[in-house]
């Protein structure tokens, strides 16, 4: 199975402080990859990375065969449509509708007409499941786990072929969690035949062992543990007993 994103040798250093410590890991294709790990392990910086927001100190990041280096920032802005994004807090813009807010990318980046966008939204409302009632709420109208799915249908918008999911069910309680959970799942299935390649920031290791293929532990910009859900939960590594007793 071919890697979506590799990091070879990959280290990052802002002064004294070592963020990513030489780690080299692929990201596999058309699977779900959690990583998981305590506040400060680079987590965020890893993702930062993967967007090229940021640049490794050393090493070298490949995404979808093309190195990360090579691309300029226009390169890089047009390379994003690749990826699908959905934020801790959904980011969604507060003056906007629901719809309105999935319309977004489509009227930014594609040259569609508006009786094309206004279709493209209602499929992927349909698909995340937002009843119609809904589409024409402002954010603050809505639910948190509403707001997520508003912010993944966003993210769907471009079809993009990763789908970078930061820490999506913190701040939900048990019930939208598992119903992003659901969602984070059920997404990978309706794009399957695409190989749609997702990947998860999150501490949150229940809903992580349950709906993941892979899972990655940092740890001081450190790779602790890499390994699919069954050989995690049967790691003998007492870092990674700790974190699954809490």
């Amino acid at each position: 199975m071919a890697d979506a994103i590799t990091f070879t040798n990959v280290s990052k250093i802002y002064g004294d402080a070592t963020v990513l410590n030489n780690l080299t890991f692929g990201i596999p294709e058309g699977q779900i990859t959690t990583i998981l790990g305590f506040s400060g392990a680079g987590k965020s910086t890893l993702m930062k990375h993967i967007l090229g927001l940021t640049h490794p100190t050393s090493g070298k990041i490949t995404s979808l065969g093309t190195d990360m280096e090579t691309l300029d920032e226009l390169g890089l802005r047009e390379f994003r449509r690749n990826f699908g994004m959905v934020f801790q807090y959904a980011a969604l813009f507060d003056f906007l509708t629901a719809f309105e807010n999935v319309a977004f990318p489509l009227r930014e980046f594609t040259k569609l007409k508006e009786s094309e966008i206004k279709a493209k939204v209602s499929e992927l409302m349909q698909a995340v499941e937002l009843v119609p009632e809904s589409w024409q709420r402002l954010p603050s109208e809505l639910s948190g786990g509403m707001r997520k799915r508003v912010g993944l249908a966003r993210a769907l918008a471009l079809e993009p072929r990763i789908m970078l999911y930061d820490e999506p069910t913190s701040g939900l309680d048990p019930i939208s969690t598992q119903v992003v959970s659901d969602l984070i799942v059920d997404t990978a299935k309706q794009n399957a035949q695409r190989k749609l390649t997702s990947l998860v920031i999150s501490h949150d290791v229940r809903a992580s062992l349950r709906i993941s293929d892979n899972i990655m532990f940092l740890e001081k910009g450190k790779i602790v543990e890499y390994s699919t859900v069954q050989g995690f939960k049967n790691s003998n590594n007492p870092v990674i007993r700790r974190f699954l007793e809490l």
